[in-house]
């Protein structure tokens, strides 16, 4: 009989065949994203050749996020989570639909392209919150820390392939291999949408097999004390707080990825297909720390390796921004992802196990608005600076203002170097000590 107090073993999440299903749906549908993305950026990119563009790609995605933060929280709450991703992922069907459409009549138009990413963030900021919320209900209490560990594996591993398989389908000559006119159209994005079409549908039909059902978790309506519960909880708890709103500016401000198209083609020399390599190799990175620590938990301060993993992290961004050569680009990215990937299971972890199950879409929403202003907007502030400065300026900034950012959160949020192990009662814990000495200070 196994000890109640051993470790869970590497693999134990996998014992549940939901879990088993969603994160196979999530490896299929985060590639099909992946590689939409590289066709999107390179498209963008190709018609205006202006980084503030790259931006503004971000930033449609983005927006959404921030227009219905409050209402995706709670619809989170409010309804079955599952049916909430299914609604949310048909939307996404219907724009990469879209984009196949544009790439088929060979549209110039980058407005076309940013009004259908607007429709995708809005899809991801409503079945974000839903996605978060929902990894609880699919494995025991125990093992959700090691779920998140293996969720994690796969999302990196899907960004890994994703990236390079978009690069190596845009560049794919059908034409030659295809009847005209099948073949003059069905070329670069086209085939990059259709693939990712297919991936979704997939998706779909995975999640409809699963046989949980969470049902309602928020039994009151909507109002004003509802909508805003997940804001006055993180607010509260510092610890949640500072973990993720550190990785907020550093992310924000250290993100290089929006501006890998430039670097591909005017620094490194690499076109489409070197893009996807570029784009895949923070994901490998991140994958191998992912892996890693499936089978070697992080068991003991926690708080402090995330801290120095953020440091790691604007240190490499830097070298990648000086760097001129494609092997320590791509060294310098493996170490951005890997580094990168400790502050998101930590925080992923943290904001789990330290949240009331009836409060998880909300608190999650508020999570996403942070991992979309890090991610999107950081993309919109890397074009904007890219676009004044250059892109390698911007780069390296944004590095040392990662770095700068580690040192202030750590004297704003002493408490994140205290955090030992990631388990419920410790964090619990922490927050109870703080809220009792709170009106002391």
């Amino acid at each position: 009989m196994p000890n109640p107090q051993d470790p869970p073993r590497a693999a134990a999440a996998f014992d549940s065949r939901d879990f088993r299903r969603y994160q196979l749906a999530r490896l299929l549908v985060i590639i099909g994203a992946e590689a939409q993305a590289v066709a999107v950026a390179w498209q963008i990119y190709a018609i205006t050749h202006r980084a503030i563009d790259l931006g503004y790609a971000g930033l449609a995605l983005f927006l959404p996020g921030i227009l219905f933060l409050l209402v995706s929280g709670h619809t989170a709450d409010r309804y079955d989570r599952r049916h909430v991703i299914l609604i949310c992922y048909s939307l996404q069907c219907l724009c990469t639909g879209t984009l196949f459409y544009l790439s088929w009549t060979g549209t110039q138009h980058a407005a076309a392209l940013f009004a259908v990413l607007f429709l995708i963030g809005t899809g991801r900021a409503f079945s974000g919150p839903a996605s978060s919320a929902l990894l609880p209900h699919l494995v025991p209490k125990d093992n959700f820390v090691n779920a998140v560990s293996w969720g994690a594996s796969i999302f990196q591993l899907a960004n890994f392939i994703g990236p390079a398989l978009g690069g190596l389908l845009f560049t794919l000559p059908l034409a030659s291999w295809l009847p005209e006119p099948l073949g003059t159209h069905m070329a670069g994005g086209a085939i990059v949408y259709a693939f990712t079409f297919a991936t979704l549908v997939a998706f779909l039909l995975l999640l409809a097999s699963l046989s949980v059902r969470p049902g309602r978790q928020e039994q009151r309506t909507i109002s004003v004390d509802t909508l805003l519960a997940g804001f006055r909880y993180m607010w509260h708890k510092k610890l949640l707080l500072g973990v993720t709103t550190l990785d907020l500016f550093a992310v924000l401000l250290g993100g290089a990825v929006a501006l890998l198209p430039i670097f591909a083609e005017n620094i490194l020399h690499s076109g489409p297909s070197g893009l996807g390599i570029l784009r895949a190799a923070p994901a490998l990175g991140a994958l191998s720390i992912s892996i890693l620590m499936t089978w070697r938990p992080m068991n003991r301060h926690a708080g402090v390796r995330m801290l120095i993993s953020v440091v790691l992290f604007g240190a490499a961004t830097i070298v990648f921004g000086l760097s001129r050569n494609m092997a320590l680009s791509l060294a310098a990215l493996f170490v951005v992802g890997a580094s990168d990937m400790v502050s998101i299971i930590v925080r992923a972890s943290m904001l789990q196990l330290a949240t009331p199950q009836a409060m998880r879409g909300r608190v999650s929403a508020v999570n996403a608005l942070f991992i979309g202003a890090s991610n999107e907007f950081g993309s919109f502030e890397s074009g904007v600076t890219a676009q004044w400065w250059g892109a390698v300026p911007a780069v390296v900034i944004g590095g040392i203002g990662a770095i700068a950012v580690t040192g202030i959160w750590t004297l704003l949020f002493p408490s994140l170097r205290k955090v030992n192990r990631l388990s419920e009662n410790e964090l619990m814990g922490m927050e109870r000590e703080a809220a009792t000495a709170e009106p002391q200070n």
